[in-house]
């Protein structure tokens, strides 16, 4: 028999219970880890472009929300029924109207129109928001009117800040600036009035 008293016996099977669900403890948070990691989008599925699920329901004509896909800032614009009319006013001023000379990806044949953009949702303008010059992100000025770098007869658009590049509200480039080529426009596809799938199209995913 144990020459322990029955208190230091106690005291033992205490510490030794202890232990064990520490090591128990341990084990269970080890495998719950990487279960949890699994269904969290990978680094590599983020690089390779995953198609992006935006909701425009609270976009209000004359505004524009910023997404992300392939590591860009996309820009989803709800145009005003006057921005949309006055598109072709300027074409003489652009160097690329027609959208004739892609840049990194090819436009979608669903907008290749005037408002480049899908005909159904004509105020509903997507872009990628990269400048074709360096890859600077040009910032919204929407404001008709001259000022600052801006010409007189602005007619609304996006102002590059670093060289000067300037492109109107369907992402087309003017003349004689350091940008060569016209936003890109990228595949989308509405799942409803209210919802926009970037990076996706009937044809599938780009």
């Amino acid at each position: 028999m144990s020459d322990q008293n029955p208190k230091e016996l106690n005291e033992e099977r205490r510490k030794l219970l202890i232990a064990t669900g520490g090591v128990s403890a341990l084990g269970a948070a080890a495998f719950v880890t990487p279960m949890v990691a699994s269904f969290a989008p990978s680094v590599k599925a983020k690089a390779g472009g995953a198609p992006v699920e935006v909701d425009i329901a609270a976009l209000k004509p004359g505004e524009q929300i910023v997404t992300e896909w392939r590591g860009k800032p996309v820009w989803v614009v709800r145009r005003t029924e006057e921005m949309t009319a006055k598109l072709s006013a300027h074409n003489n001023d652009l160097a690329d109207p027609k959208s004739e000379k892609p840049y990194s990806m090819p436009l979608p044949e669903y907008c290749n129109n005037e408002f480049r953009c899908r005909p159904e949702h004509k105020d509903v303008m997507v872009m990628v928001g990269v400048c074709t010059h360096l890859g600077c992100s040009p910032e919204g000025k929407f404001k008709e009117g001259g000022g600052g770098s801006l010409p007189e007869a602005w007619p609304g658009g996006y102002l590059c800040p670093c060289h000067g590049s300037t492109f109107d509200l369907a992402g087309r480039v003017f003349k004689n600036k350091p940008a060569p080529q016209n936003l890109d426009v990228p595949p989308y596809m509405f799942v409803s009035d209210t919802k926009i799938i970037i990076g996706k199209d009937e044809k599938g995913e780009a």
